[in-house]
């Protein structure tokens, strides 16, 4: 499959006035034309710090040491700010923000912030961006668009506003979509109307989307390939139906274990022990080695390689080694994941 969007081998570090936090440490990820690609992992990974590299949103005190993103055959890292948001930001890459209200001006009418993009960007006259604007509030679910235009963000509900940010995020026609925990202060069922909305959309316009979230649940709804990450690197990616279906990775294990299901027989909910490295002190070996029960001294000493299961599989962890001991997943986890399984074939 063709990328449309390839990162390889990004380093980043910012400074801090507590020291120098190593924020990436080598992260590769390939967006394929018209596909899905979810980015998953606890807050603090790395995940939304990846997607600012890609749209030129890095803070000041941010350091690149290395790697490449490339959207199609330009190396965005090559770019000004400026050339960014004169001609990728918008244009060709866009960004739906967890947050709605914080996206929105709360000063300037809806219809305004539709329109300003494309007034901005393309050579469209004020007449045709507002017809465009009342467009793409019809497809995007808005009832009345034509009234809604003059509307203000905080004359409408949770859902509508995201509705609203989505709308701004297509005007410009973009070929790659970014969505950064888009339902996450939604309710569940307008959850699922938003990501149906995006699947929607995505499916009319040919875009290709990366979610990035830490809900397993909107992944296995939404996504073609899945990259687990864990203190700044990709620890475990592959297929949908490999991550869910055959997870290598201790971490990948411990997060689908802590997933929510009815017939789990445990009465507690599972959750990963321990916290996450801060990165302020980079850890020697395996990140994940002080909270992996099954960590061998090899672990605390060097960093696995990323071990190839199948073309589109891979995982970095020693277990993975030809010489390491032979680890299952967990008993209750493989039940868990053939009732899975079981229930989307019945699907």
């Amino acid at each position: 499959m063709e990328n449309i969007l390839s990162i390889k081998n990004l380093d980043i570090t910012f400074r801090t006035n507590a020291g120098l936090i190593h924020a990436l440490r080598g992260v590769n990820i390939d967006l394929p034309r018209g596909k899905t690609v979810a980015l998953v992992g606890e807050s603090g990974s790395g995940k939304s710090v990846t997607m600012k590299a890609v749209t030129g949103l890095l803070d000041d005190n941010s350091i690149i040491n290395s790697g490449n993103i490339f959207y199609q055959d330009t190396d965005l890292l090559k770019l000004t700010k400026r050339e960014l948001r004169q001609t990728i930001n918008g244009r060709q890459i866009a960004m739906i923000f967890q947050d709605p209200m914080t996206s929105l001006d709360p000063t300037m009418t809806i219809g305004e912030q539709i329109m300003e993009g494309m007034l901005l960007h393309t050579k469209i006259s004020k007449v045709d961006a507002r017809k465009k604007a009342i467009n793409l509030l019809a497809m995007v679910g808005i009832n009345e668009p034509r009234s809604r235009m003059k509307s203000y963000p905080h004359q409408l509900s949770g859902g509508m506003r995201q509705r609203v940010v989505i709308a701004i995020a297509l005007s410009c026609e973009p070929k790659i979509l970014i969505c950064d925990e888009p339902t996450t202060a939604l309710d569940v069922t307008v959850q699922a109307r938003i990501l149906d909305l995006i699947k929607d959309i995505q499916s009319k316009m040919g875009l290709s989307v990366i979610y990035i979230t830490h809900d397993l649940g909107v992944v296995a709804k939404v996504a073609d390939f899945v990259n687990v990450m864990y203190a700044g690197k990709i620890i475990e990616f592959g297929t949908a139906e490999e991550i869910f279906y055959d997870p290598r990775h201790p971490y990948t294990w411990g997060l689908l274990s802590a997933m929510p299901d009815l017939e789990t027989d445990d009465d507690r909910l599972y959750s990963i022990p321990g916290s996450p490295p801060n990165l302020l002190h980079e850890p020697k070996g395996d990140a994940f080695a002080a909270r992996n029960k099954f960590a061998m001294k090899i672990d605390l000493k060097a960093e696995p390689p990323t071990f190839k299961i199948t073309d589109t599989h891979g995982a970095a962890t020693w277990l993975l080694h030809p010489d390491a001991p032979k680890i299952e997943m967990p008993a209750e986890l493989r039940l868990r994941l053939a009732r899975a399984r079981k229930a989307a074939n019945y699907d």
